[in-house]
Formats: structure tokens, C-alpha cells, sequence
């Protein structure tokens, strides 16, 4: 960082998104790409909600925490997407320092509940093949909600101890980040004061995905996209080199995870089938 930036005390006050592409007929190819996987993915995962809210056979443990990871999925893509589409359409690459930090601290809500909501939905596959018996008990409403309600105050409290860090930096010389969204990672680099602090708290939250990577085997596909790439993502930090290759785990990250869920998870299943046929066309499905 330049010493002079870092002691004349001027203020960051917006950031410069460089985003994916920088040709004008590559960007509207994006645009379309990324237009046609947020709709999809939008459309996708209300459509499994509306599913489950209509048919009682769905009516499970199971896809009541399905329908929650479909909700934080269409939440997680609409934090990033939307916004880099209006850059996109509008020309114009700068995000304040407010909205950077808002769009951070929604984007590790989101991220963060879908991270424990995996575990969660690990342990109800665990309860319903090894103790079947007991499962209807072992997994009822009220240890649903609780574990649903854990996710979220756990998620928020991650999130807010990363936001709230990132306000002790300060941010006084270049303020381009190498990334379509804000993130930590790209974040650092840019700040005029020590992210030691910072660093050490991504690290730690690594780890624990590390360590919960491996007790969601029935989840395997998801699990090593969701997990795989934010482990690559957060544990290569203060490289430019890093920096680009983090876009396309970005991209994972925020997109294709929260498109293929549904495909994985539910579109396949012939309840689900059902139920969509019925929302859409108001009819039972003839088997």
C-alpha cells in the first residue's frame, strides 16, 4: 500500500467493481448468461417452495428444510446478480462504501444459513437411514424450527462480526476490487491498516466448513461445490493472481450452487413432479 495514501487520511468513499469481462460484446453476453441463470434459478426455487406448500406428501422434515435452503437460494443469488446486471446495463462500475458493505454482510447472512442449513439437512438423513425407529421423534416441528431458527442467529452473528471488522479497516488509496460483488477477500488487499484480525476470523470460519465438509455425505454433489469452493476461495488470500481465478469460484458461489440445488435435490423426484404439475396446470398428474 502507498505510504502516502495510508497518511494523508483521505477516505475511500466508493469502490470500482472491475467485473468479469471488459470488452462491451463479451459484457452483453454476460449479461444474457447471467440474466438467464437468475431468472432460472429464481424460477426454479420458488417453484420447488410452491410445490411443497401444495402437496401434503412433501410435507416432511426433509423437504421443510429444502424449502428453506430454496428460499435462501433465491437470496443469495439476488444479493450479487441483480445489482451487476444494473452495472452492466448502466456502464458504470462503483458501488458505494455503504452499499459494498450491505451487499457483504447480506451475502454471508445468506451463504452462512445455507452453510449450517447443509449440516442440518445432514443430520435429518442421518436420524431418518440409522435411526428410523425413533426418527419421527428425534426430528419433530418444534426440532425443525429450532434447528432452522440455530442456523440463522448463528449465521447472522458470523455475519455481522465480519462486517463490523471490516469497518475497523481503513480504506484510503486504490479502490478497485478485482470481483463482480464485494467480498473479503478482494476487500483486504485494498485496506490501508492491518487485516490480521480480519484474515484470522476468515480463517477460523474456514475451518469450521472444513470440518463440516465431512459429516454431509449424503449431500455429497452440493456439499463439495457450496463447501469445496468457499474452502479454495477464503484460504488463498493476498495474491492478484488469486484474485482472478477467485472470480469463477465467485461464480459458483453465487450462481451455479443456488441453479443446480433444485435439479439436485428435488426436480427429480416424482412427488415433487406432482405437485409442480398441479401448480401450474391445476390438475393431478395421471399416473
Amino acid at each position: 500500500m502507498d505510504p502516502e495514501a495510508a497518511t494523508n487520511g483521505t477516505a475511500v468513499t466508493e469502490f470500482i467493481l472491475l467485473g468479469l469481462v471488459e470488452t462491451e460484446k463479451l459484457q452483453s453476453l454476460v449479461f444474457v448468461l447471467f440474466l438467464f441463470a437468475y431468472l432460472l434459478t429464481v424460477g426454479g426455487n420458488l417453484s420447488i417452495l410452491a410445490a411443497i406448500l401444495v402437496e401434503p406428501k412433501l410435507h416432511t422434515p426433509m423437504y421443510f428444510f429444502l424449502g428453506n435452503l430454496s428460499f435462501l437460494d433465491v437470496g443469495c443469488i439476488t444479493v450479487t446478480v441483480p445489482a451487476m446486471l444494473g452495472r452492466l446495463l448502466s456502464h458504470k462500475r462503483t458501488i458505494s462504501y455503504d452499499a459494498c458493505l450491505s451487499q457483504l454482510f447480506f451475502f454471508y447472512l445468506m451463504a452462512g444459513v445455507d452453510c449450517f442449513l447443509l449440516t442440518a439437512m445432514a443430520y435429518d438423513r442421518f436420524l431418518a437411514i440409522s435411526r428410523p425407529l425413533t426418527y419421527s421423534t428425534r426430528m419433530s416441528h418444534s426440532v425443525q424450527w429450532i434447528l432452522v431458527a440455530v442456523s440463522w442467529a448463528c449465521a447472522l452473528t458470523n455475519a455481522l462480526i465480519h462486517t463490523i471488522a471490516l469497518t475497523t479497516l481503513n480504506f484510503c488509496g486504490p479502490n478497485e476490487v478485482n470481483h463482480f460483488y464485494c467480498d473479503l477477500p478482494q476487500l483486504f488487499p485494498l485496506s490501508c491498516s492491518s487485516t490480521q484480525l480480519n484474515e484470522l476470523l476468515l480463517f477460523a470460519v474456514v475451518e469450521g466448513r472444513k470440518k463440516a465438509f465431512f459429516t454431509c455425505g449424503s449431500h455429497l454433489t452440493v456439499v463439495c461445490l457450496f463447501y469445496g469452493t468457499g474452502i479454495f476461495n477464503y484460504m488463498r488470500l493476498g495474491t492478484e493472481e488469486a484474485s482472478d481465478k477467485d472470480k469463477g469460484v465467485g461464480i459458483f458461489n453465487t450462481v451455479i450452487n443456488p441453479m443446480l440445488n433444485p435439479l439436485i435435490y428435488s426436480l427429480r423426484n416424482p412427488d415433487v413432479q406432482g405437485a409442480l404439475w398441479r401448480v401450474f396446470v391445476g390438475r393431478r398428474l395421471l399416473t
